[in-house]
C-alpha cells in the first residue's frame, strides 16, 4: 500500500455561507433551490443519496439510492420491497437520508418516517422507466444470494424473450417509498471548520429553525 497519511488529508471550505437571513424559511423550497443548483453544476448523479435504515432492534444498514421525486409531502425512491432495506423499513418505518454535493461543499441530512407509495403511483413510475430497467426489476431478486453472474443474465434474457413486444407488468414486490421529513439539516462548509448548520424541525404544521454548532 502507498504510504498515504490519511490523518493529514484536509480541505478548506471557502465557496459560500448559509445564515438565517438567506435561507428559505420553508425547508422543502430551500432543498429545491440547492438541488437545482446541484443540477445546474453538472454534478454526477446529484440525486444520489445515502439511505440509512435499521432493524426493529436497532441494527443499522446504509446504502446509496436515487431520489426520484420530492414535494412538501416527502422524498421518494423506489426499490424491491423484499430487499434488505425493504424489510427493514416495513418492520421499522424510520429512516435517514443524506445528500452530499462535495463540489459545492454542501450536504443535506433528513430524518423521518417512511410509507409505501400507492400502487398506482408505483405502477406509473415503473412503466416510465427504460425497458431494460423494467426487466432488471423482475429478473433480480434483490439482496438474495445467487450462484453466479450468468444466472442473473440468463434470467434477464429469458424474461426479455417472454415480454418481447408486450407490456412488462410491475412486480407486486416492487414500488416506491416516501420519506416524510421530521428534521432537515442544511450544511454549508466554511473555513477553519466553522461550518454553517441550520436545522429545521417539524412542529405540527410548521417548521422551527435553529443553528447547530459545527
Amino acid at each position: 500500500m502507498d504510504n498515504i497519511e490519511i490523518e493529514n488529508l484536509r480541505k478548506d471550505y471557502l465557496f459560500a455561507e448559509l445564515n438565517e437571513d438567506n435561507i428559505n424559511q420553508d425547508p422543502i423550497q430551500q432543498f429545491d433551490k440547492w438541488f437545482n443548483e446541484a443540477l445546474n453544476s453538472n454534478l454526477d448523479e446529484p440525486n444520489a443519496m445515502a439511505l440509512a435504515t435499521s432493524t426493529k432492534d436497532g441494527k443499522p444498514s446504509l446504502r446509496i439510492v436515487l431520489l426520484k421525486g420530492f414535494s412538501e409531502q416527502g422524498f421518494i425512491f423506489y426499490t424491491n420491497y423484499d430487499s434488505k432495506k425493504g424489510h427493514q423499513i416495513i418492520e421499522n418505518p424510520h429512516a435517514a437520508i443524506t445528500f452530499l454535493w462535495g463540489e459545492l461543499q454542501r450536504q443535506v441530512r433528513i430524518e423521518g418516517t417512511v410509507e409505501k407509495l400507492s400502487i398506482e403511483k408505483s405502477t406509473e413510475y415503473f412503466h416510465s422507466r427504460p425497458r431494460g430497467s423494467q426487466l432488471g426489476a423482475i429478473s433480480s431478486h434483490q439482496s438474495s444470494v445467487i450462484n453466479s453472474r450468468e444466472e442473473l443474465e440468463d434470467n434477464y434474457n429469458k424474461l426479455d424473450k417472454k415480454y418481447q413486444d408486450k407490456i412488462i407488468p410491475k412486480p407486486e414486490n416492487w414500488g416506491g417509498f416516501i420519506v416524510i421529513p421530521e428534521k432537515i439539516e442544511f450544511w454549508q462548509g466554511r473555513t477553519s471548520r466553522l461550518h454553517d448548520r441550520l436545522l429545521f424541525e417539524k412542529d405540527s404544521n410548521s417548521w422551527n429553525l435553529s443553528r447547530l454548532s459545527p
